[in-house]
């Protein structure tokens, strides 16, 4: 069976998925001072239902990268960054300890300007100076040709416990989005490598002997426990992506649709077109630096049930701040669930807790409790309404682009409002009250987002590089490089780069009937030399799109 843990910013979610459906589940407070902790206690409660023996594989998704970055808690980097002509390296300075080294590549994978290695052994030794034991090294066009890269890994051995290649995470170009993907991917290696070793201590006390233990990756596809810990930056913003999964997972969307995870801490807002997620193509920002991760196209907003309510003379505000649980469950301040608790939406903890912070919080501009709960509640879906309408506008502004294609010229106008998470039931009638759409509430929607971590499926790309006329062959992502005949045609390249990313797939035990294959780019280019033909520069894109394993998809799906 398939167990999912969500680790969220409230809740801590848990399923397991037999043949036949969910087998059990398990929702707890996380603990933020100790988020392994609120791991393994989940396990734990699913252990007590099944058993250790019937986990075969174990998926998780959590928010650690991404707090780390957001909260300034990540490690500090050494940079060692190479441009040569054209774009200067300074414009994408990043951190305290940014070191621009002489040396140069090409667009055509040719080393015009060999690493100044006096100025490379410089800048370690000022990264030792001050204790730096994480570092990334990225080349312009290193994805041409990584060995200038792999010289400042090899010059930093001995001197880092971990060093980031930016020509690792995508073949495809974009020196300023490498250089931040790198940087990040190192920022959280040391917090993510820990979570790692807690949870593989965990599974070893509770007895659990799954066939795999798998990470969600921002863009919706599972990657292998073991990979991950060299590609910490994959798993930011796995949240929501277990979100989109969630829906895919237990409804059949078929239209333009908007789907809301209301969480504790946080709304994560996603959009379908035409019954697909929408994807970033070039990567998500990370702490207001474009990178080069691929994720699912998803908003986050400071409204939750456990998010703080603030009253003055000019408005009652609920978020974006999340202070503690609410004060039903001992918090310090009043928060939304506080709000449905005293206007009997919900019933949690102690009501007379939330009556009491709301007659508090209103007392100063003269407001009864019900009323500051009742303008909390509105001022919260009214939030949501309106920057779910701006979400869209901004989607309709820019090109669309879904976890199968570019629509071309297609503006995206939602029909249904899918609603998942605790507090989804108690606002739904609220919502719809909001939304001209449809508002649904599947069946599974307080631990949807564990359904969709549970269910996931690998995803992967790799892009393949020939210069026939050099005589090169590089697939970055994979870290394969080889010679190349000058005959080496197109058809054989997506040949090789399909049948690699299978080989790939295949070590990293997915299984390929439900992981297909496929090619998303493919072209050719003449080189010419004076007035003579030398080669052609390929390049082709294979991927495996993200999506949820389909026999068990028939055993969590519900009418929605």
């Amino acid at each position: 069976m398939l167990c999912g843990i969500d680790v969220g910013g409230t809740h801590t979610d848990a399923v397991l998925i037999g043949p036949e459906g969910i087998v059990a589940c398990a929702k707890l407070r996380t603990n933020h001072d100790d988020l392994l902790a609120s791991v393994h206690e989940a396990l734990s409660g699913i252990v007590a239902v099944s058993g250790p023996r019937t986990i075969t594989r174990l998926n998780l998704s959590t928010t650690l990268s991404t707090n780390a970055i957001v909260e300034g808690t990540a490690d500090p980097v050494g940079m060692l960054v190479s441009g040569g002509p054209g774009i200067d390296p300074e414009a994408y300075r990043l951190g305290g300890h940014y070191y621009v080294l002489p040396g140069a590549i090409d667009h055509r994978g040719r080393e015009t300007a060999p690493l100044d290695m006096a100025a490379v052994d410089a800048a370690v030794a000022a990264c030792r100076a001050v204790g730096l034991t994480v570092h990334a090294a990225v080349t312009k066009f290193s994805t041409r040709h990584p060995e200038q890269e792999l010289a400042l890994r090899d010059r930093l051995a001995g001197a880092s416990d971990f060093v980031s290649l930016g020509h690792s995470f995508s073949g495809r170009l974009g020196f300023g989005r490498r250089i931040a993907t790198a940087y990040c991917n190192s920022a959280v290696w040391r917090l993510y490598n820990r979570f790692c070793d807690a949870v593989e201590q965990s599974v070893a006390e509770l007895g659990l002997s799954p066939d795999i233990i798998n990470v969600l990756k921002a863009d919706g596809g599972t990657m292998p426990l073991g990979v991950s810990r060299a590609l910490p930056v994959q798993s930011i913003l796995s949240g929501p992506a277990a979100s989109v999964m969630g829906i895919i997972a237990v409804c059949d969307i078929a239209e333009d649709s908007v789907i809301l995870d209301i969480g504790g801490t946080t709304t994560d807002i996603a959009v379908f077109a035409a019954g697909a997620p929408l994807v970033e193509n070039e990567g998500i920002a990370i702490a207001g630096r474009p990178t080069l991760v691929r994720a699912l196209r998803t908003r986050s907003i400071g409204v939750g049930g456990d998010s703080a309510i603030t009253v003055d003379r000019e408005a009652v505000r609920v978020g974006p701040r999340r202070l503690g649980p609410p004060m039903a469950l001992g918090g310090p301040v009043p928060t939304l669930v506080d709000a449905l608790n005293i206007q009997n939406v919900i019933a949690l903890g102690d009501p007379r807790a939330s009556f009491r912070g709301l007659a508090a919080a209103g007392e100063a501009i003269g407001m009864e409790p019900d009323e500051v709960a009742d303008a909390a509640i509105i001022s919260a879906v009214n939030h949501i309404r309106s920057e779910v309408a701006a979400f869209v506008r901004e989607i309709n502004d820019r090109p669309v682009y879904t976890i199968f294609e570019l629509l071309e010229g297609r503006r995206v106008a939602p029909s249904r409002v899918y609603v998942m998470g605790g507090p989804a039931l108690a606002l739904s009638g609220l919502l719809q009250d909001a939304f001209s759409e449809e508002v649904v509430v599947p069946e599974s929607f307080a631990v949807a987002n564990a359904i969709g971590a549970a269910l996931a499926r690998p995803t992967f790309s790799v892009e393949l590089f020939a210069d026939t006329a050099a005589g090169r062959l590089t697939i970055p992502s994979l870290g394969l490089s080889r010679t190349v005949a000058d005959n080496y045609s197109p058809a054989a390249a997506e040949g090789e780069a399909a049948s690699k990313l299978r080989e790939y797939l295949e070590s990293l035990g997915a299984d390929l009937t439900e992981t297909p294959v496929e090619t998303v780019e493919l072209s050719s280019f003449p080189m010419v030399e004076g007035q003579t033909q030398v080669g052609h520069n390929i390049r082709v894109a294979c991927q495996v799109r993200p999506g949820v394993l389909a026999a068990y998809k028939k055993a969590v799906s519900q009418s929605c």
